[in-house]
């Protein structure tokens, strides 16, 4: 399996963790879109938030994912990644997206700084109506998903394995 594969999901999702497991089970290189981002900007998501806003942030986004030249990669994006269909164009053309599947109340536990996260959002948007508009744009490019639900991280790899084509041990 020569081909990246990309993982797309809420913030809190588990992406930059299962990427790197994922990572080292298949030998592949990792890269977090989110990492990018800031090095190109030399600052934080929430930095760029404050300053540009949310719309600027995206921007950059895509711009960082339209230059991504990653085979053989796995590829952890911003969640917001899926508001770039250009951007997300580019990346299905890198290999199978894989839409980590969490639920709401699961991710609302995980995540306990929305509003310093550096989330790209309206500044009014609450974190359930970002989840539902969100949730659409994962299914519509997603190749595989996985549903994360009540599922540990070694369970997570292992079903992300058997479903990826040409990964099964």
């Amino acid at each position: 399996m020569d081909s990246s594969v990309i993982l797309v999901g809420m913030p809190g999702a588990g992406k930059s963790t299962i990427g790197l497991l994922l990572a080292k089970e298949l030998a592949k290189d990792f890269v977090d879109t989110d990492l990018l981002i800031q090095l190109r900007e030399g600052a934080t998501l929430q930095d760029i938030l404050d300053k540009s806003g949310y719309l600027t942030l995206r921007a950059i986004e895509e711009a960082v994912l339209l230059a991504a030249q990653y085979d053989n990669h796995i590829i952890a994006t911003g969640g917001s990644a899926v508001y770039s269909d250009e951007g997300m164009q580019h990346l299905c053309s890198l290999g199978p997206v894989v839409f980590l599947d969490v639920g709401l109340t699961e991710l609302r536990a995980r995540i306990h700084n929305y509003d310093q996260r550096g989330i790209a959002r309206r500044h009014d948007q609450s974190f359930e109506n970002l989840f539902v508009e969100r949730r659409v744009l994962y299914q519509r490019y997603a190749d595989i998903t996985i549903e994360c639900y009540d599922k540990d991280q070694n369970s997570l790899l292992q079903l992300l394995l058997a479903r990826l084509p040409g990964a099964a041990n």
